[in-house]
């Protein structure tokens, strides 16, 4: 039985009551050298779609506007911080499309951008669970995916991050992945979290978490279950092929 993998957004769930994320585990990965062709074909159409359902202000979509007002409910006003989603449509919306990696992650950016929601995957065996998002501690460290130097860039007072214990995996909630647990062409169990902030679309979270374990698994294998936390249900476990 594959080891369980536990999440928390209790500390979250006062401010805000609208968070809902659906936690997801996959088992077995087997990331191609090359994305698959199928997959290539469904990330093209995805990017289309995306282009063409926006309009020239990215804030007036209720779901990135959800996003920029939670940012600033716990003090992020700064403009240059925005959710991870709101960053990939921008970049569709400048005709940059999205960026490549590998076909895991390839495919969850995708995703991401279908549905609006944001998405982030560590390497599971780089990570020590239980997982939580939550507001920042005194001796959380962060070290930024992409930095050269590799230094300690622990978040701010009151800032929510998504961490497991001391570790923050992702600033700013969804802002930027920290570099430790990064998915890596030898990754064979990952976690990821689908986040869904926007009463108007949350209930297309579990069509998400779905779509994201159908498409990972048809690109790169394995076994994969999911499980949604939200304000009734703030603590949930999840072990893939369980």
């Amino acid at each position: 039985m594959a080891s369980p993998c536990a999440l928390s957004i209790a500390e979250l769930g006062e401010r805000f009551p609208n968070f809902r994320v659906a936690l997801v585990v996959v088992d077995g990965i087997d990331i191609p050298e090359a994305p698959p062709a199928a997959l290539d074909a469904w990330i093209a159409e995805t990017v289309a779609q995306a282009a063409a359902a926006l309009g020239p202000e990215l804030g007036n979509l209720p779901e990135l506007k959800c996003w920029r007002e939670a940012y600033k409910a716990f003090g992020e006003k700064k403009t240059s911080y925005r959710s991870s989603v709101e960053r990939r449509l921008k970049g569709i919306q400048r005709g940059n499309g999205l960026p490549r990696v590998n076909a895991f992650v390839d495919a969850y950016n995708a995703v991401s951008v279908r549905y609006r929601m944001p998405v982030g995957a560590d390497d599971l065996d780089l990570v020590t669970p239980p997982l939580a998002f939550r507001y920042s501690r005194k001796d959380d460290s962060f070290i930024a995916l992409g930095d050269p130097f590799e230094a300690d860039n622990p978040p701010k007072p009151c800032e929510v991050v998504y961490a497991a214990g001391e570790k923050c995996l992702c600033r700013r909630w969804n802002w930027y992945q920290d570099a430790r647990s990064a998915i890596r062409p030898a990754t064979r169990r990952a976690v990821l979290t689908i986040q869904s902030n926007c009463a108007e679309t949350a209930g297309q979270l579990e069509s998400a978490a779905a779509l994201l374990c159908r498409q990972v698994g048809g690109a790169c294998g394995g076994r994969s279950a999911w499980a949604i936390a939200d304000a009734s249900t703030p603590e949930v476990t999840v072990a893939a092929g369980s």
